[in-house]
């Protein structure tokens, strides 16, 4: 998109949306260490997982979160997880 009002405008939504009203948890150590802890877990159990499907886990796992999302399988294996399904029929 080309510089202009309509650009800065789109900026400052997204700006105001993700750091006003989400809010940014970080990948810190802490979330680290349990995602190399789950990793080693599941691989010895013969359960290769995404990078980056353990760190989102492990965010929310360290924080005490409930994981919400439309597919629980891809995290059901972690432990200390709580998942919810977030599908919503339209």
């Amino acid at each position: 998109m080309s510089d202009g009002k309509k650009k800065q405008e789109i900026a400052e939504y997204i700006n105001e949306l993700v750091l006003g009203v989400i809010g940014v948890i970080p990948y810190d150590d802490r979330a680290a260490v349990w995602h190399a802890k789950e990793r080693a877990r599941l691989q010895t159990m013969g359960i290769i997982r995404p990078f980056a499907d353990g760190q989102i886990a492990s965010i929310a796992a360290i924080n005490s979160l409930i994981l919400v999302t439309r597919n629980e399988r891809d995290f059901q294996h972690y432990e200390g997880l709580c998942i919810e399904n977030g599908y919503v029929e339209p």
